[in-house]
């Protein structure tokens, strides 16, 4: 056996290796939102195909598996400054009260139809589709709210360290993404056993 195969062999047998390798720690630790539950923050970008690869996974967990002790939030990433037009589409359909209606069809809508949806007219045709007034829509999109929060989303993806989407972060203290897992089953896994873990941990 060569040294490589030794090295690898020993790395499978040493307890709590293969998992360290599939999440990082988040430097310096991220407080959350609410500290009686174990908060999983996933970042995204809605023009990442990876996103969209995620999304089935990440809804299946949510409506089948989440534990009852883990609060989910979602944070539109901010990487780079065209981003935060992304940011501002999320955070304004929040406002509205039409996240929930329009998250997933946004995601198809840019994937799956090709739409370009880049430009703040066409943002608003999108929205007027869901039924959301016009004049609503033009003052939440141009909102203090609006511009708070996309401010928000721009400092928590620098300090969760985030380079990549999607990238999820449990409790403010590990980030895993399906590069480190190898996919987004492994993923979910790897969610399930840093979520168990942070609930021993808090219980304690």
């Amino acid at each position: 056996m060569n040294r490589i195969c030794v090295l690898l062999a020993a790395l499978s047998l040493a307890p709590g290796v293969a998992l360290a390798a599939e999440y990082e720690p988040v430097s310096p630790p991220q407080p959350t939102s609410n500290p009686d539950k174990i908060e999983v923050v996933e970042l995204f970008w809605y023009r990442c195909p990876s996103c969209y690869r995620l999304l089935p996974f990440m809804e299946r967990w949510i409506e089948g598996s989440m534990p009852e002790n883990v609060e989910f939030v979602r944070i539109p990433a901010i990487l780079r400054n065209d981003w935060a037009f992304d940011a501002r589409v999320y955070y304004t359909a929040e406002q509205l009260g039409v996240l929930e209606t329009i998250h997933r069809p946004l995601f198809d809508a840019i994937h799956a139809e090709r739409r370009p949806l880049t430009s703040d007219k066409a943002i608003e045709d999108f929205f007027a589709e869901y039924g959301v007034d016009r004049e609503d829509f033009r003052k939440t999109w141009s909102s203090f709210a609006v511009e708070t929060r996309v401010r928000r989303a721009r400092v928590m993806t620098q300090r969760y360290g985030v380079t990549g989407t999607p990238s999820v972060v449990v409790n403010g203290r590990y980030r895993t993404d399906s590069g480190m897992t190898g996919n987004f089953g492994n993923l979910i896994r790897v969610l399930d056993d840093l979520v168990a873990q942070e609930s021993a941990r808090a219980a304690r």
